[in-house]
């Protein structure tokens, strides 16, 4: 069972474009998926958060950092003995100790990217990285 987090500030930009149902079909590859959430900042447009919604991921709307607050999740979920598999949509290296204690709790970990800007040390860290394709 898996645990998809999605960096929406990181990800859902003009210049990055990334398929999320295309997301979502490559990590069903790996298991099925149990949460899906999307964390948005709160300028995130009603519209979006119904896009999000309407594809089947749970907005998580913050108002502080949005990568403290994935963050947070992400380890919430790694301790969650229901998920075998975290996996995380995000390009920044900040969530690099996020997958490192995962693996230290035995959790399979997934890095979805794409470039530019795609962390390598990120990169080296997941189990499994998926290059995903801009729409």
């Amino acid at each position: 069972n898996i645990a998809l987090l999605i960096d929406g500030p990181n990800v859902i930009r003009k210049d990055v474009r990334i398929d999320l149902v295309q997301v979502k079909h490559e990590v069903e590859k790996h298991g099925t998926i149990k949460v899906a959430k999307i964390f948005l900042d709160q300028y995130a447009s009603d519209k979006l958060i119904e896009a999000m919604t309407n594809q089947g991921f749970e907005p998580i709307i913050t108002t502080g950092d949005v990568d403290v607050s994935m963050a947070v999740e992400a380890v919430v979920q790694a301790y969650n003995p229901a998920i075998g598999t975290i996996a995380l949509l995000t390009r920044d290296i900040d969530f690099r100790p996020v997958l490192v204690k995962a693996k230290e709790l035995g959790k399979k970990t997934i890095v979805i990217g794409n470039e530019p800007g795609f962390s390598v040390a990120l990169r080296n860290t997941a189990d499994v990285v998926i290059i995903a394709e801009h729409r």
